[in-house]
């Protein structure tokens, strides 16, 4: 697999996240065993930017990651995230990023991950109660100390990057974006590559939806969290079904997937941006890595380019609360 550059860190350009392993998207034939395999065989097609976060379980994502990368460590770069748990006694859901916090939660994702540092560390959301300054002074801290290698941040805006960049460099910026959120083309892209930092795509095929596998809302386990998605719900579902049926045209022509090329089309916006679909399915894996030797031409690439944007918010109200905007 090819490898791009994340603020000088060197990774594969298509990476895995894992937090479907832990919970998310259900799905009763899954067990850990699957998804440990499936870790591993992404390992052996090439992937090496896994990433995880304490807040996924919580906490059973991060064992079970480093169940699958017992003897592999070296072959990774492993990434996780803090600042949703607040260890204080407030819990989980709580974002709290102070220094104190900061130290414990690290400290718990070493043990769970069985290593002795990780390598990018994400603040998972901004916490508005404590300065920008103030978290990434703590994480320079724990880069001096050889605790973390680089540091990253996750759904921040334009002014709190900058902020936070001109305390100690950040190496990457996590944020959804794809065919149906193309908000970070705006302003964030142009500032990441302003600063040298790279970019992480979360939710690269629309939580599932791109993959053209949904048909309707009716679909969903009525304890699936997409339910209450707003570009899932009825009325909007059906609209953003004409995004699908683009993909699909595209996908037809060059006898690939609709989610491989989703991916194909995040890839080829540029080369400091890797991202990460999920999943816990071997088959999966293999079909999402394969985007990485698919090239679409310039006229694919601007049919797809020109998409109508996607019909409702890409959270409910309650998580757009924790996205900075």
């Amino acid at each position: 697999m090819k490898h791009i550059s994340l603020g000088g860190l060197d990774v594969s350009r298509i990476g895995l996240g894992t937090m479907a392993m832990s919970g998310y998207y259900l799905d009763p034939d899954s067990s850990d065993a699957e998804s440990i395999r499936t870790i591993q065989r992404a390992l052996e097609l090439g992937v090496t930017l896994i990433d995880t976060a304490e807040i996924y379980g919580p906490y059973a994502n991060e064992e079970l990651v480093g169940r699958a990368l017992k003897g592999r460590r070296d072959d990774v770069v492993l990434a996780t995230k803090f600042g949703f748990v607040s260890h204080s006694g407030a819990g989980t859901g709580v974002l709290d990023s102070s220094p104190a916090n900061i130290r414990t939660a690290v400290e718990g994702s070493l043990k769970r991950l069985g290593t002795d540092h990780i390598d990018l560390y994400y603040q998972h959301r901004v916490d508005p109660n404590t300065p920008i300054e103030d978290t990434i002074g703590a994480l320079a801290e724990l880069v001096a100390e050889g605790w973390i290698r680089h540091i990253g941040l996750s759904e921040a805006r334009p002014s709190t990057i900058r902020r936070a960049h001109a305390v100690h460099p950040i190496t990457a910026l996590q944020t959804e974006y794809s065919l149906w959120t193309r908000d970070p083309e705006a302003e964030l892209l142009p500032l990441l590559r302003e600063l040298g930092i790279g970019f992480v795509p979360y939710s690269p095929l629309g939580h599932g939806f791109l993959t053209g596998t949904i048909g309707s809302p009716q679909e969903l386990a009525d304890d699936d969290w997409r339910k209450t998605n707003p570009r899932f719900t009825p009325g909007n579902f059906e609209q953003n079904l004409r995004i699908v049926d683009e993909v699909r045209a595209v996908a037809s022509e060059l006898n690939a997937t609709p989610a491989q090329v989703a991916l194909a089309w995040l890839l080829a916006q540029g080369d400091d941006i890797a991202p990460i679909p999920g999943t816990k399915r071997v088959s999966r894996v293999e079909e999402n890595t394969a985007a990485d030797g698919l090239e679409l031409n310039a006229e694919q690439i601007q049919r797809l380019h020109d998409l109508t944007p996607a019909t409702g918010e890409r959270h409910e109200e309650a998580n757009m609360a924790n996205v900075e905007r």
